[in-house]
């Protein structure tokens, strides 16, 4: 059974958002992680991009598959997690700490379409 975490936003496409007051970090859930396998690599926006809720920001690929990362919010990218250009890994070790990118979020209802820890969890136990 995957992580889920409580007080986080999910998209359908296995992204979660940590909103911290105007930013969110984002990242890759539990669930994702576990299917994907090894981590090899993750392809990640520059500071001062643009993000659109529903469009791809990146990419992350394993030595399974390589999957494109789904931005759940609109916003600027203010920081990506430099940590996983030396050490993607660091996802398949917690993919809730090791968010990949850090927005300013520019519209906050988009949050509103975005399901909850229960919600999310129960879509992952249909998906088996």
């Amino acid at each position: 059974m995957a992580k889920v975490i409580e007080g986080l936003y999910y998209a359908e496409s296995h992204e979660f958002v940590r909103v911290e007051g105007d930013y969110g970090y984002i990242g890759i859930t539990d669930y994702a992680q576990n299917a994907l396998g090894n981590v090899v690599y993750v392809d990640m926006p520059e500071v001062d991009d643009d993000v659109t809720a529903g469009e791809d920001f990146g990419a992350v690929e394993s030595v399974k598959a390589a999957s494109d990362l789904i931005s759940p919010v609109s916003g600027t990218v203010v920081e990506v997690n430099e940590a996983l250009e030396d050490t993607p890994e660091l996802i398949n070790q917690d993919a809730f700490e090791n968010w990949i990118i850090k927005v300013e979020l520019s519209d906050k209802s988009e949050l509103d379409s975005l399901m909850d820890a229960k919600a999310y969890g129960e879509m992952c136990d249909n998906e088996h």
